[in-house]
């Protein structure tokens, strides 16, 4: 019998203080001394909910994920709120994860011991970098210190369970400055680092004005003293750019990596949810809300309700898009898994990618589809092997 896979809930707060120029999100700067619908957005956010519970079956949450934006604008209380409404309406798993997006800035860190008492208990903190120089051509609105202050205010609130995003391969970053920044998070002691290099999105203010970026063979450099220096310091890396403690691994990425589903509530929130339709298997459909947020606002008493649109993935589409999730994870993924969720023969796979092996991109294990560290570093060649018709 097909089973569905694992549920999570990703909620999305649109607004920021200040958009950055590197963010392709959908986020909305509004300045610092806005006044957020914080009521009309919680009522809209349950309401939204209410109309995807039945996508999600007889399924628990295994974890839930504010992102943004700058999810720390909101009061605790409003979270509170939140989370409360969301378990009235869907089980929870015991040891369910939430992860809360903050921005280290002065404008937030006082809320972090409310934040905690609501029930979050996973921070993620965009520290980018700890060089002021940076953090100014990032468009970022903290410092080095104030990163540093809100680790500290975060440990004093109760957080074990912390995340720090910081980027490499910055506007006239060297191997020593990279470095220096990975010292100083280390310093931190994060039990999980999101350490991925700055690239120029579409729609963004660097695509149309770009900055000048370090060489390619510095870029080799960074990532590969990076790379041993996290590796050294007890941070394993399991996907293309996270590391983790033992036992510290995002639940919710690890979901997205696995192909489980997810609903996605709040303005331009995206989800993918599966459903069985008798022989035909699995269905899977990916959907996405409504993105400017006065009009997620407005959608509340509207019969459109929150949707903007949604896509079926094509069995022609459904191979790719599940190798593009897996093969990000330093682990692979079993072939038996793989013919579960794609419905193709592993024969047909291994047969496509036998210039893979040969090239070193793929581990060698008749039982596992696995990146090699060189197929992790050239991934969309590998992709492009597997997607062939």
């Amino acid at each position: 019998m097909t089973s569905l896979p694992p549920l999570a809930l990703y909620v999305h707060v649109p607004w920021c203080v200040r958009k950055c120029p590197y963010c392709d999100f959908n986020s909305h700067g509004v300045g610092r001394d806005v006044s957020l619908p914080e009521t009309d957005y919680l009522e809209a956010l349950l309401a939204d909910l209410d109309e995807d519970l039945l996508l999600a079956g007889d399924r628990e949450l295994a974890c839930i994920f504010i992102g943004g934006g700058t999810p720390s604008l909101m009061s605790a209380g409003f979270y509170r709120e939140l989370l409360a409404g969301i378990a009235a309406r869907l089980p929870m798993a015991s040891d369910i994860e939430i992860t809360l997006e903050a921005n280290p800035g002065t404008l937030e860190r006082g809320r972090f011991a409310g934040y905690r008492e609501a029930g979050i208990n996973r921070l993620s903190l965009g520290v980018q970098s700890f060089q002021d120089g940076q953090l100014e051509a990032l468009g970022r609105i903290h410092s080095g210190r104030d990163a540093e202050a809100a680790v500290d205010e975060a440990r004093g609130a109760g957080f074990d369970n912390l995340n720090l995003d910081l980027m490499h391969g910055l506007p006239g970053q060297t191997p020593a400055l990279a470095l220096e920044d990975l010292e100083r998070a280390l310093s931190l002691a994060p039990e999980h680092l999101s350490w991925y290099q700055l690239t120029l999105e579409p729609n963004t203010e660097f695509h149309s004005r770009p900055p000048k970026l370090p060489e390619e063979e510095m870029l080799w450099d960074i990532q590969d003293l990076g790379h041993e220096r996290l590796e050294g310091a007890g941070l394993a890396r399991y996907e293309i750019s996270a590391y983790a403690r033992p036992g510290r691994r995002s639940r919710h990425n690890l979901n997205y990596w696995r192909f489980g589903d997810y609903l996605g509530i709040g303005a331009g929130a995206h989800g993918k949810l599966s459903a069985v339709d008798g022989d035909a298997g699995l269905i899977i459909e990916r959907r996405w809300k409504v993105r400017q947020p006065e009009t997620y606002l407005r959608r509340q008493h509207d019969p459109q309700g929150f949707l903007a649109g949604r896509s079926r993935i094509e069995e022609n589409e459904l191979v790719l898009e599940f190798a593009m999730n897996a093969l990000r994870l330093v682990e692979g993924v079993s072939l038996s898994r793989w013919r579960a969720a794609t419905g193709r023969s592993s024969a047909m796979l291994l047969a496509r990618l036998s210039s893979a092996r040969k090239k070193g991109l793929l581990v060698e294990d008749v039982d596992r589809l696995q990146a090699s560290p060189q197929g992790l570093l050239f991934l969309n060649d590998l992709l492009a092997m597997i997607g062939m018709e």
